[in-house]
């Protein structure tokens, strides 16, 4: 082989080499990836289903109390409470089902034909004895218990998931359940998605890889300072790849927790509809279920708007960076206790795909660590843009801190960050610290026109 061939070799295959390492763990992590997003929403999803189910099940609980608890175990007092449970439905697969201990079934809202029946020793496809499995759950308290069962709506077997307790003083086993397609659908949704991301995250890499070879093979037969300066523009993209990615999974995580948040308001709305009976019947216990209610809804609110804005902030999409920082700045006041002081000019805010995120990215995290390290009193924001650039300073009056030594050592690893975040996108940081005053001041270029407004 001549000197050249192998020169022009000892160029490409490394390379070729790298980037194949690269597509594996790219592949490895997106893989990964994928997996931890359908664990987590399949984990968020069944937890607000079993939230559901309890409250299901309690509603029935209150509604029967009268007769339950008045002490007659007569048949009378059975049927009526049987005859009750029938008539309660949410949706079009949402009832109530009883047993007694011997797996004899005393009511089922959807499937009559099985009223009557002993079906202790019935298992579904997966061998699972349901009745038992049931009772058993039913009598240690746990409550749960997940298995295949026919769907009246559509006649198929498909997973359910059930939340069972015990009427101890007539025998009997009262439950609900919930059948789980979404919950797959979520997971299989988060799966496509991932493989797509993978998809296009190879083609990428092939489109980089050829366009490296031609100019490794043009370029000629020498190893200069210019090519590797190319090489890490190349890995600077590819982890800027990496990063977006994660942005536009924690966006589509974030919505997926809000939507699935809105089991727990089905079950608050049903609270509110037992409160309004139970008044409209006079008893006592009405307002009590009606404030539970109130508060769970509460909570319900304060935890969609925690997730999703510490996921993105949807100001950051509808209004822009500018009242996304805002908001921030709002938000860390009511949190810390800080004096925050924010002034922003009115400008059009078109800077490069990413950049906006980045911005409020970086901002999150000077005001996280003036929080937890400066000890200041006070904080200024101010985020002016023109035709030309956009200029973001942090200033607070806190202790201070010397710059060259935090960069350097492991506290700096947000700095970097920081510092990472600019320079990507062709910006300038500049960071100055002393007792009393730190500033961080980050100025980039508009790539695209502003009109200001």
């Amino acid at each position: 082989m001549l000197l050249k061939h192998k020169i022009v070799a000892l160029g490409i295959l490394p390379l070729v080499l790298a980037i194949a390492v690269i597509c594996a763990l790219v592949i490895s992590l997106n893989r990964q990836l994928g997996d931890q997003q359908a664990q987590l929403i399949e984990d968020s999803i069944l937890a607000s289903k079993r939230a559901e189910l309890k409250n299901y099940v309690e509603m029935a609980q209150s509604l029967i109390a009268p007769l339950y608890d008045n002490g007659r175990g007569d048949e009378r007092a059975q049927q009526q409470v049987l005859e009750e449970l029938r008539k309660l439905s949410f949706g079009i697969n949402g009832y109530f089902f009883v047993y007694d201990r011997q797996g004899r079934s005393l009511m089922h809202a959807r499937q009559s034909e099985l009223v009557g029946q002993y079906l202790w020793d019935m298992k579904d496809p997966h061998g699972l004895p349901v009745i038992q499995a049931l009772l058993k759950s039913a009598e240690s308290g746990e409550g749960f218990q997940r298995y295949a069962w026919n769907k009246p709506s559509s006649g198929q077997v498909t997973d359910k998931l059930a939340y069972v307790v015990m009427l101890d003083q007539w025998g009997w086993m009262l439950g609900t359940g919930i059948y789980l397609e979404d919950v797959e659908r979520a997971t299989q949704q988060a799966r496509d998605e991932v493989a797509h991301g993978i998809h296009s995250t190879m083609q990428a890499i092939a489109a980089i890889a050829l366009v490296a070879v031609l100019l490794v093979f043009a370029g000629g037969m020498t190893l200069n300072v210019s090519e590797h300066r190319l090489a890490d523009k190349k890995l600077q993209r590819l982890n800027q790849r990496i990063v977006s990615l994660q942005e536009e999974e924690r966006s589509r995580v974030s919505r997926e927790l809000h939507d699935g948040i809105s089991q727990l308001l089905v079950s608050i709305k049903f609270q509110f509809e037992l409160a309004s009976h139970v008044l409209e019947n006079g008893q006592e216990n009405g307002l009590g279920i009606l404030k539970n209610a109130t508060d769970r809804l509460g909570e319900a609110i304060g935890e969609i708007r925690s997730i999703s804005h510490d996921l993105r902030s949807s100001l950051l999409d509808t209004l822009g960076l500018p009242a996304a920082i805002g908001q921030l700045a709002t938000e860390f006041q009511q949190r810390s206790g800080l004096e925050v002081s924010y002034r922003s000019n009115e400008f059009d805010c078109r800077l490069e795909n990413g950049a906006p995120v980045s911005l409020f990215r970086i901002a999150q995290e000077a005001l996280t660590n003036i929080e937890r390290h400066a000890g200041a009193k006070s904080v200024g924001i101010t985020l002016f843009g023109s035709s030309q650039s956009l200029r973001l300073t942090v200033v607070d009056d806190g202790m201070g801190f010397n710059v060259p030594q935090v960069e350097r050592g492991h506290a700096g690893i947000g700095l970097r960050n920081i510092r990472e975040r600019v320079e990507h996108f062709g910006g300038r940081l500049e960071v100055t610290s002393a007792p009393g005053r730190s500033e961080l001041d980050i100025l980039l270029p508009m790539n695209l026109s502003v009109t200001e407004n």
